[in-house]
């Protein structure tokens, strides 16, 4: 599943990798621009892969249909620090303005996307520095989810982070343990990263 899916690349992407798992696996994704919806089936019919494409707010009238049943979520959210205005105008602009911090829509992603995973489904969501990934962590740890940064790009305007998440029954009991300390920092920092994407290669 693809929440804000957009031009349709990575969910079509992520069809085209998992062709090899048959029939029985079901893709969807969501965007609240129809415009990107319709962009988003035009991608999946000109590769030849399917998709249920649906119009809606993050997963608004999804949330009990799918409340444990989705294996994989894909998030590529609107994270650049906006002014609050700015956040669900018309036109391009939605697609980036994340408000304050740009978090206020990443804030509002993670509680509904958490309610869909299941038992051992993983969220993936890209973050620019300027959300705190480190926070971001930490909030889905006390929530009882396990986090890792798998990848990290950096250019001379921003620095991109690739975010997994999944449940882990210990990572509430160890979040209210250790909190935000230096230390925590510290292995953030430490992490062996690994840049993708070029500086000068466009992203999806």
């Amino acid at each position: 599943m693809e929440v804000g899916c957009g031009s349709g690349y990575v969910i079509t992407s992520l069809a085209i990798m998992l062709r090899q798992l048959g029939s029985g696996t079901q893709y969807l994704a969501t965007d609240i621009n129809q415009h990107a919806v319709e962009t988003t089936q035009a991608t999946l019919e000109a590769h030849g892969v399917h998709a249920d494409v649906i119009a809606t707010d993050i997963v608004s009238g999804l949330e009990k249909r799918l409340a444990g049943m989705v294996d994989v979520v894909v998030v590529n959210p609107p994270y650049v620090p906006t002014p609050e205005e700015e956040i669900g105008m018309k036109g391009i602009a939605s697609s980036w303005a994340g408000g304050l911090n740009g978090r206020q829509v990443i804030d509002r992603i993670l509680p509904a996307v958490r309610e869909l995973l299941s038992e051992k489904g993983c969220l993936y969501m890209i973050a620019l520095e300027d959300n705190d990934p480190l926070g971001i962590c930490h909030l889905m740890n006390e929530k009882g989810f396990a986090s890792r940064v798998l990848l990290k790009r950096c250019t001379d305007e921003e620095s991109l982070y690739v975010l997994k998440f999944w449940q882990d029954a210990a990572a509430g009991a160890n979040a209210s343990q250790s909190g935000r300390s230096p230390r925590a920092e510290s292995w953030l920092s430490q992490l062996p990263f690994k840049s993708f994407w070029h500086k000068n290669t466009g992203s999806s």
